[in-house]
């Protein structure tokens, strides 16, 4: 199957992830060095990214469920719109608790890869809809794909503020940088947004909630079915607890990181992680493709072994150019089998379930992932810079472990 060959709507679906994720990409860099522009220290800048985590996790079960009984696109809509607010909001106003209920209702600067927000199951189920099953590693891994390529290009755009301070061109520091010169970056979003709405408007939905009447009695094989379901769900959930502190611990405050580490700011931050999406995005397809050789669960399997190995070795690094290799590496390796997990996911279940399991495949990773930064924020802020990496490493290590035992059939029964 090449591009050319998907149906239409799910086409726009694509690209409403690759337009979605430039802001996203431009606000992953920049918007902790913004936060502490404003004189915010590293537990405030954590304590709302954990919140924002929070939020979206128990947002997104209420929206995946309700869309299992309604329909997909009104509800991409609907975040579509909050985006737009959100943006506006924050691009004309700082004040700090007006600022930290914007990036906690839109989810700004979690880097969530072109995905929407708390909506993402809803958008995940709505593409799975024109995707035979035995394509699905593929396609979403493009999906995924898309996502790291438009993060890329707002990675670069995350450079604007140092050309728009006047003063960052002659140098990388972080502090030679005001917090105003910031806040163009969240017109990129209200851009990409317009763009979206009238993508997303335009595609067409087959779905029309579940197939079963009211009032019809389950019968035997559906009870038996969906404990199979359940089942599953239950050991992904179970999994998700790991690798959701893992992310937790380094991910959102990976550009706060390298600013206390190296003391460099977004004319050096930003290249790298344009580079780093970039090749992850690249990543994401081959991991696609290997899944339809070898299976998922392999696929995600190998792909993370040795993001785990990257991971540890990161923190000890002493240079700021070497620790920026070691970081796309490993960000190629471990985060290009998103796409071939949200595949399986999405896989476990029948379509009238789809947007239950995806919430619950979000909630389950997104309420663990929102302690870590929190308390990584906190440890990077007092100067300890090691310990997040391997406490993520450590739980990394457990997921890895139990993913193939848990899932190793899967590629069997979907062949």
């Amino acid at each position: 199957m090449k591009l050319r060959d998907l149906h239409p709507t799910t086409k726009r679906l694509v690209l409403a992830r690759a337009f979605r994720s430039v802001g996203q990409g431009a606000l992953v860099v920049d918007l902790t060095l913004y936060l502490q522009a404003l004189g915010w220290n590293g537990f405030s800048i954590g304590a709302v990214l954990s919140a924002a985590g929070l939020f979206g996790a128990l947002l997104s079960l209420i929206v995946g469920v309700a869309s299992d009984r309604l329909r997909r696109r009104p509800f991409i809509l609907v975040y579509e719109s909050i985006t737009l607010i959100c943006g506006f909001t924050a691009f004309f106003m700082a004040q700090n608790v007006l600022l930290s209920i914007v990036i906690i209702v839109a989810g700004f600067g979690r880097g969530a890869n072109g995905a929407a927000g708390p909506f993402s199951p809803v958008e995940q189920a709505w593409l799975a809809e024109e995707v035979a099953s035995e394509r699905r590693g593929w396609v979403y891994s493009l999906n995924s794909a898309f996502g790291f390529f438009g993060m890329g290009i707002g990675a670069l755009l995350a450079i604007l503020p140092s050309f728009v301070d006047g003063r960052g061109h002659n140098g990388s520091s972080v502090a030679s940088i005001q917090a105003a010169a910031y806040r163009p970056l969240f017109l990129i979003v209200v851009a990409a947004t317009v763009v979206n709405l009238f993508l997303i408007f335009s595609a067409k939905e087959r779905y029309g909630g579940p197939r079963q009447k009211r009032g019809v009695t389950e019968n035997t094989g559906e009870r038996a079915l969906r404990r199979r379901e359940n089942k599953s769900l239950a050991a992904l959930v179970f999994l998700n607890s790991f690798n959701g502190l893992a992310v937790g611990f380094t991910g959102p405050l990976i550009s706060y990181w390298f600013a206390v580490r190296f003391h460099v700011g977004p004319a050096s931050i930003a290249p790298i992680m344009a580079a780093t999406f970039f090749i992850t995005g690249i990543s994401s397809v081959l991991t696609g493709r290997l899944s339809e050789k070898i299976g998922i669960v392999k696929s995600v399997v190998w792909a993370r072994f040795f993001g785990l190995l990257l991971l540890i070795l990161l923190p000890l690094v002493p240079f700021f150019w070497l620790a920026s290799l070691v970081y796309l590496l490993r960000s190629a390796f471990n985060r290009g089998s998103v796409g071939a997990r949200q595949a399986l996911t999405v896989g476990l279940v029948r379509d009238e379930r789809r947007g239950f399991a995806t919430s619950l495949n979000a909630l389950s990773m997104q309420l663990p992932q929102s302690m870590g930064p929190s308390i990584s924020g906190y440890l990077f802020g007092s100067g300890e810079l090691t310990i997040p990496f391997y406490a993520g490493a450590l739980f990394q290590g457990v997921y890895l472990l139990l993913y193939n035992r848990f899932f190793g059939d899967h590629d069997k029964i979907s062949r």
